[in-house]
């Protein structure tokens, strides 16, 4: 290796893992970042197909945040284009707007139940372009609670029991929360001040980020292998790596794996993906179409429009299948299940990291947060 004596070593080069090396390398420390893949970026990983147009390996991701302090962030290090997502539902045959907006109510009441229901959520929710569905469905107006559980009974159940493999009403609340229902006509997925793509895409960006001469980074290596825990004396030990004195473990894996799994383990979801290229020139009329009716997948996404990609007569699309994640069976932990029975769990094992002085644990696995790409950075950005 170039260096040695490092200050951290970090599990992990996705997204909150390269996040924290680039922002202790600046300040003189030097890091080791150790991943198992063969590749950078984690989750965020995408590569160009044999047909010329750029794929994200691991599912559709778009940056979006409403904070300058993550934006200035992440436009230091690399170069970022404007990109303003569009999503579809199909529901009961027809495609309509995700999120649900007034042209959904158009789609499927008469007109006139349709302009009753735009002017009661209106007359409701003044000065408001969304609301949640959690709200509606708790209003006591019969036409908007009415609607609410049109579009719950339709979609946001159905969506979220494929999803997250439970019912909704076991999910956490905020899950249900994610994707609003507009007030308007405006046909956008988020509402944030900056919302963004990556000239050249995620994995491009992860490496401006791991790009310092203080990060040495590997692969295709478990960081697991180089450490022990010491419980009697509270500490990370490391083992055939050259490390300073108070070198410091940055876990983003799982955290019940960290532990052993000695509290038991944590449900996490994975995806598997069904790729199919095309000979047309576009398969579908938004970025990604969601599907909550139908068997399986729950979704479609063309990546020729995720950017939009000048590559004529021929397009990529990928179904998405999700499922629990296990050893063996799911190539890897997507995202936590928020529920509270999780995050009884999880306390024990956060409980447990808190008595090692050297650990410190970032990133959705780690943390067992649902994060958004914006909510992630800037949890590392508070630790550093």
């Amino acid at each position: 290796m170039r260096l040695s004596n490092f200050d951290y070593i970090i599990a992990g080069a996705g997204l909150s893992g390269s996040t924290f090396a680039r922002l202790r390398a600046e300040k003189g420390s030097k890091i080791l970042v150790i991943d198992r893949r063969s590749t950078v970026a984690g989750n965020l990983y995408d590569e160009t197909n044999m047909y010329g147009i750029l794929v994200q390996q691991y599912g559709p991701h778009i940056f979006h945040t409403n904070s300058e302090e993550v934006y200035s962030f992440i436009t230091k290090y690399h170069k970022w284009n404007p990109f303003k997502l569009r999503c579809s539902v199909d529901m009961c045959g027809q495609q309509t707007p995700s999120p649900f907006n007034f042209k959904t109510i158009d789609q499927f009441y008469a007109t006139d139940k349709a302009e009753l229901i735009k002017e009661a959520l209106l007359l409701k929710y003044p000065n408001q372009s969304t609301v949640t569905i959690v709200e509606l469905l708790n209003s006591e107006e019969p036409l908007i609670k009415q609607y609410a559980q049109m579009l719950f009974d339709n979609d946001y159940s159905l969506y979220t029991a494929k999803q997250w493999g439970i019912k909704a009403s076991e999910i956490d609340i905020n899950v249900l929360k994610r994707v609003p229902v507009r007030l308007d006509y405006k046909e956008m997925y988020f509402s944030d001040k900056y919302e963004c793509m990556p000239e050249g895409g995620f994995t491009s960006f992860i490496k401006d980020l791991l790009d310092h001469d203080n990060i040495e980074y590997i692969n295709n290596e478990d960081a697991l292998k180089y450490i022990s825990l010491n419980d009697q004396d509270h500490r990370i030990e490391f083992h055939d790596l050259e490390v300073s004195t108070n070198c410091k473990l940055v876990y983003t894996g799982a955290i019940d794996e960290l532990f052993n799994y000695e509290f038991g383990k944590l449900p996490y979801r994975s995806l598997t993906f069904k790729y199919e290229t095309l000979n047309e020139e576009l398969f579908q009329a938004t970025p990604v179409v969601a599907y909550p009716q139908v068997e399986g997948y729950t979704r479609i996404t063309e990546y020729k429009q995720l950017p939009k990609q000048n590559i004529l007569g021929i397009t990529t699309i990928a179904y998405e299948y999700p499922m629990m994640f296990e050893e063996g069976k799911a190539d890897e932990p997507y995202y936590p299940v928020p529920t509270d029975d999780t995050a009884m769990l999880y306390s024990k094992y956060k409980a447990k990291a808190g008595n090692y002085d050297n650990l410190i644990l970032c990133g959705r696995l780690a943390n067992y947060k649902y994060y958004n790409m914006d909510q992630a950075i800037l949890a590392v950005l508070r630790l550093t």
